[in-house]
């Protein structure tokens, strides 16, 4: 696709996103005025609602009042005609005198045992009719008998008398009636005339707030409902009354006060309390009844609280919205086509000198340096035609650099092959998981593996024992970390086992990401071995100095077993306490002959679990009547919790019996005390041996070369003993210290790990 169409695409589809983008804000624009106009209309209906259910409400208790004074009168004039005692009254007498005294019906109340009753009635259906079900009627009776006054909220009040709101009659529920109570204490028993009530409802249906709303909804065919909830009882379970076998609802308690409760949803009992707790519209869009609507909630601070609610059909919205984004999308529509053709020629304008600037640089990327465009234009395009012209210099001058860069690098990459597979050291590089990706000439002469057959697998040169210890180099080098002139042991191809000494480094890349590993193999089993001929000859040196202190530590046992052996050959016999005596120096004898033994014969070098204690008294024992010779004590410190320390117990003797000879030779013209210590240092993890002399001390000069093969400070020395010694220790993994002072004294401390 060229240059063209995609830029007239690009400039046709910012026009289609603005254009998309203005048509969803007229959408949501529009749609949000059009809700706000609907919701001024219910608010309108709604306080049009309010101010006729105001004038129907004070209309309708006026009405009631008057009517509930004209019920108190017939009582007093009732009370005139009728004896005061109930019994006397005949129930004809009653039905003659609401004749008389126009009203439809009078009966008479009387308290009796835990209720009061209608003992008398114009009307037979009222006879014996209790009241302590009817809530707060029978207490409103019960305070006219008792005070001979009402106080509770409901009715209308007066001087001894109470009247009920109009009501369903108990005695027959399709009657609505409206009742007076009246006693003044001269009779024994309430006068209750009462009359029709029908035309309440007649009023609110024909005049009332019904009318007004059917009149609001024929005009406006989108309403489709218009109720009124009373919160106090709305959502709440409904009081419902059997009257005669028939079910009646309390016209004092509804929760639907006036209107068609109409597409009822669940939520509509939540939106009710809160317009009413906030005095706040609150309008929601439900899905009901088939039909997408639009309610509002609307209190009324009447003199009783109320909510209005009116049913909008959503749909006539939905309608409006359509028809206005349908004419809007045509005309963007429209629009987009015109900006489509215009961008495609405008594009074609703009991308004429581009081409050029494209075919001039073709030309550079061929190697031709020698054109340059011309600058016709102090704008971006002049500038962009400027730094091509200047790229190309550069890149021609760089050009020449990288063709030099290149010889070089070439030059160094094969120095580096020749030094590589030239030198006489192994060097196999491998991934983070082992396999081997390169590998030197040297690698194979070591191994005896041709790199070719290792290549893309692990190298099978690590000894199954060494495993573990393999993966933890591994680990340490691919966190960054390089191990250097580690010694360990190495397989052959033929299954030979060689002493090598590695240096395994990381290979970063340009993040300083570490991605492979170098490893630099060196075979030093000849040295190893030169260094066991060392050890032996230092071995048996230190055996030869040790001879005369084992003789004359033997001579001394031998000369009590030669002195019994002669007693005995003289007596004939020998006692039992002598040959108690006997025994024990020649246990003394074995004891000194078996260390002896142990220092001159080969061992190999196998590590256990040692008790470090138990080999430093060994040592001390053995070398006791050397240092008595030369007046020197030792003062063995040996700490009792020390845990086993794997080694090779024959090699830390020699190393043991090395330092304390240094430190005998050391105080041989004073003596002196040679102090022993040995303690678990739990903050290193290791094991201590401390042994500290009184002896001249070493030179500062000569403290550097401690360890130096043939290095000694002492005329009839080789100085191979600390070289064996620092070996010895280095292959346990443990560490050997020296600090001194000339004419104070000398301390070496050695360190071996636990594990």
């Amino acid at each position: 696709m060229s240059i063209k169409v995609k830029l007239s695409l690009m400039i046709s589809l910012i026009a289609t996103t603005i254009l998309s983008l203005n048509l969803s804000l007229y959408y949501y624009s529009t749609k949000n005025e059009l809700e706000n106009s609907l919701r001024q209309e219910m608010l309108a209906i709604a306080k049009q609602i309010g101010v006729n259910l105001d004038a129907a409400d004070k209309s309708k208790r006026l009405m009631e009042e008057a009517i509930g004074e004209k019920l108190r009168a017939v009582a007093i004039a009732a009370e005139n005609e009728l004896d005061p005692r109930i019994e006397r009254v005949r129930n004809e007498q009653l039905a003659e005198l609401s004749r008389k005294l126009g009203v439809d019906h009078i009966s008479l109340w009387k308290r009796t045992e835990g209720d009061i009753k209608v003992l008398r009635s114009s009307d037979p259906l009222e006879l014996n009719m209790g009241s302590n079900t009817m809530d707060y009627w029978y207490k409103a009776f019960n305070q006219l008998l008792d005070e001979r006054q009402v106080t509770i909220p409901q009715g209308q009040k007066l001087d001894h008398y109470w009247s009920g709101p109009y009501q369903y009659a108990t005695s027959d529920p399709d009657q609505i009636h409206k009742w007076g109570y009246y006693y003044d204490g001269t009779t024994d028993y309430i006068i209750n005339p009462y009359v029709n009530a029908q035309m309440f409802l007649d009023y609110e249906n024909k005049v009332g707030t019904n009318a007004l709303i059917g009149s609001v909804m024929a005009g406006n065919p989108d309403i489709l409902a218009i109720a009124g909830f009373d919160p106090e009882f709305f959502g709440k379970p409904q009081i419902i009354k059997v009257k005669k076998g028939k079910s009646v609802r309390n016209l004092d308690v509804r929760d639907v006060s006036f209107g068609v409760y109409a597409y009822a949803d669940e939520q509509d009992v939540a939106y009710v309390q809160r317009a009413a707790e906030t005095g706040e519209v609150a309008t929601a869009r439900f899905k009901t009844g088939g039909r997408e609507v639009f309610k509002s909630f609307i209190p009324l601070m009447n003199e009783k609280p109320c909510v209005v609610s009116v049913i909008f059909d959503y749909g006539s919205v939905r309608e409006v919205l359509s028809h206005r984004l349908l004419q809007l999308s045509l005309i963007s529509a429209g629009l987009l086509a015109l900006a489509a053709g215009a961008s495609y020629f405008l594009a074609g304008a703009m991308i004429r000198p581009f081409r050029l600037i494209v075919a001039y640089v073709n030309e550079i990327a061929v190697g031709r340096f020698g054109r340059r465009l011309e600058t016709r234009s102090q704008d971006e395009l002049g500038t962009l035609i400027m730094r091509v012209n200047a790229m190309a210099d550069n890149l021609q001058t760089y050009m020449g650099r990288l063709r030099d860069s290149a010889e070089e690098l070439r030059s160094t990459k094969e120095y580096l092959e020749s030094f590589v597979n030239h030198t006489s050291d192994a060097i196999h590089v491998s991934d983070l998981q082992g396999a081997v990706t390169q590998a030197n000439r040297a690698f194979g002469t070591i191994y005896g593996w041709r790199p070719e057959e290792v290549l893309g697998r692990e190298a099978p040169i690590v000894p199954a024992e060494l495993k573990r210890e393999g993966e933890a180099i591994r680990a340490r080098v691919a966190a960054g970390e390089s191990v250097t002139d580690y010694e360990t042991v190495r397989l052959t191809k033929d299954g030979g086992r060689i002493d090598v000494s590695i240096t395994v480094s990381p290979i970063r890349d340009g993040r300083e990401d570490v991605v492979a590993i170098a490893e630099i193999s060196r075979n030093i089993t000849a040295r190893k071995q030169s260094e066991e001929v060392i050890r032996r000859t230092e071995k048996l040196s230190v055996i030869g100095q040790l001879a005369a202190g084992v003789a004359h530590e033997i001579r001394n046992p031998l000369t009590t077993l030669r002195g019994f052996v002669q007693l005995g050959r003289k007596q004939g016999t020998l006692s039992a306490a002598y040959l108690d005596i006997m025994l024990p120096e020649l246990d003394r004898i074995n004891l000194i002959v078996s260390e002896f033994l142990v220092l001159a014969k080969p061992q190999l070098s196998q590590f256990r679990p040692t008790d470090i204690a138990e080999l430093l008294r060994d040592i001390l024992s053995l070398l006791e009547s050397q240092a008595s010779l030369v007046n020197v004590k030792f003062n063995a410190q040996l700490s009792q919790d020390i845990p086993p320390v794997p080694c090779d117990g024959n090699q830390l003797k020699q190393v043991f019996v090395n330092v304390v000879k240094n430190s005998l030779e050391a105080m041989e013209d004073d003596g002196g005390e040679i102090r022993v210590e040995l303690f678990h240092d739990k903050g290193e993890g290791d094991v201590v041996v401390r042994v500290t002399d009184q002896g001249r001390g070493i030179a500062e000069e000569h403290m550097a070369k401690l360890g130096e093969p043939f290095f000694t400070s002492k005329p009839a020395g080789n100085g191979l003993g600390l070289m064996v010694s620092q070996r010895i220790i280095a292959n346990h993994r443990g560490a050997i210290g020296f600090s001194s002072k000339p004419g104070i004294g000398t301390r070496v401390e050695i360190r071996l790990p636990l594990s």
